[in-house]
């Protein structure tokens, strides 16, 4: 018999291969069986706001295609589907009675996916705030933790007897940074600094409900995890960039650098890890964040914190690209911008692949917690060919070098639990409409025909081998 596959060379037994997707941007049905309108459904409706004026009124009409798209999963071999639940769709506005016909169609779904096969796992909040819930001041509404809860106990009393794993919120800082404060993404605001530290602080509290509310009412033994956006910084050294030669080893000083970038608080705004994971982890803002904000942080109430810091049975990352740092002069962290040339894909976000070993390293060297990437992927201008195809070598190797990295990482003792592909399907990205495409399956807007990509074959054999097929 030949040898075992050496341990080095795949993930740990257990480990979770899966994709990813949210409800606004493939459920399509936005008026359907009652439910109501969420801050994008209103925004992309107005002219200007969204690229083309594409809405998310269609999508990929996941909502009546979910068998099909169930199919092209197990035909992947996927472990696991990450999915949004649409906050407007259960409860049409925001509070009080709960729309049986929305929830009808996360059942459907969650049992189309357990009898492929195929774990759920249940984001309850992925940017889709209910109109009616914007109306009554959202974020900066200290009552919003309470709606949320009220939203995920309906939630969870519906499909918490055969949904596990379950993420609260997904990246505060796009919600918050874009939406609440610079005003380009739904719905619009441009509110003080001051004010975006307190709609960041209810959305915590919220994370923090609803992370009691699934361990008080799940019947299904629970496992709960948050996604925020991953701040990632990587070490310079020597080979780093396209075309610098053999990959070297970076410094301990500029490791160090790195790390203290990784988790500082360094500009006032919201592109950061540790002013969310502090609070949601160790109980506390971060020293830095504190200064630097100034009179504008929060005043937390009695217990806050309490309520805020809930066990964590893994924390989501999501990440894309990367800054690298390296010790200054001065001891400082300091910043090495990218040389002209270095790749990036169609949204021009720089490929770094060792994204995806030092931010899960960073990350769980301060947090402690164990680490799934819960989004990782790349945008492609991708086409059906004249032989029926999507040749999207690119998507495959940016995935195979960001994977050879993850697997670097759990070789080195970082718990890593799983990896969710950003995305299974083409679809509305965001204020972006239709013009980026993400997806591991191709999906023809007008048509609504599904074509698999060759990298959605490609990441059916990494899964089969465990990651071992990475070196082939």
């Amino acid at each position: 018999m030949p040898d075992a596959t050496p341990a080095d060379r795949t993930f740990p037994d257990g480990f979770v291969w899966g994709a990813a997707t949210s409800a606004y941007q493939i459920e399509g049905a936005w008026n359907t069986d009652g439910k109501g309108p969420s801050v994008w459904d209103v925004t992309s409706h107005r002219s200007g706001q969204v690229y083309e004026g594409h809405t998310g009124d269609v999508a990929c009409d996941h909502y009546h295609r979910y068998p099909e798209d169930v199919r092209l999963m197990q035909d992947i071999g996927l472990h696991a589907y990450r999915f949004s639940i649409s906050w407007p769709r259960v409860l049409p506005d925001g509070v009080g009675i709960i729309n049986e016909r929305g929830l009808d169609f996360y059942d459907r779904l969650v049992d189309e996916l357990l009898n492929a096969k195929i774990e759920p796992y249940a984001t309850l909040f992925h940017w889709d705030t209910p109109q009616a819930v914007h109306q009554r001041g959202s974020w900066l509404n200290r009552d919003i933790s309470e709606w949320f809860a009220a939203y995920t106990a309906a939630v969870v009393d519906r499909l918490g007897d055969r949904v596990a794993n379950w993420i609260t919120i997904n990246e505060p800082q796009i919600f918050l940074g874009p939406g609440e404060g610079e005003g380009f993404h739904p719905p619009g605001n441009k509110l003080s600094h001051a004010e975006r530290l307190l709609a960041a602080h209810h959305a915590l509290l919220s994370h923090g409900r609803a992370a009691m509310v699934i361990r008080a009412r799940a019947s299904k033994a629970p496992r709960v995890g948050w996604a925020p956006i991953g701040r990632v910084k990587v070490p310079f050294h020597s080979g780093l960039f396209a075309g610098a030669g053999e990959p070297g080893e970076p410094t301990r000083a500029d490791i160090e650098a790195a790390s203290r970038q990784t988790h500082a608080v360094p500009f006032r705004d919201f592109w950061n890890n540790a002013w969310f994971a502090d609070p949601a982890i160790l109980g506390h803002y971060p020293e830095d964040g504190l200064r630097l904000y100034g009179a504008d942080s929060p005043k937390p109430f009695p217990g806050d914190m309490d309520v805020i810091r809930q066990p964590l049975d893994f924390y989501g990352i999501n990440v894309y690209d990367a800054e690298v740092y390296r010790q200054g002069n001065d001891g400082t962290p300091e910043r090495v911008h990218f040389p002209p040339g270095h790749p990036q894909n169609a949204l021009r976000w720089f490929i770094i692949p060792e994204a995806l070993y030092w931010g899960p390293r960073f990350l769980y060297e301060r947090y402690k917690v164990p680490m799934m990437i819960t989004e990782n992927g790349m945008t492609n201008l991708d086409w059906v060919d004249a032989e029926g195809k999507v040749r999207d070598a690119a998507r495959t190797d940016y995935t195979r070098r960001y994977l050879r990295e993850l697997r670097r990482a759990a070789a080195d003792g970082v718990d890593i639990r799983g990896y969710f592909h950003w995305s299974l399907l083409d679809n509305m990205e965001w204020q972006c409409g239709y013009r980026e495409r993400f997806g591991l399956i191709h999906v023809d807007f007008t048509t609504l025909k599904r074509t698999p990509k060759e990298s959605s074959i490609w990441y059916r054999g990494v899964i089969e081998t465990n990651g071992a097929s990475l070196d082939d």
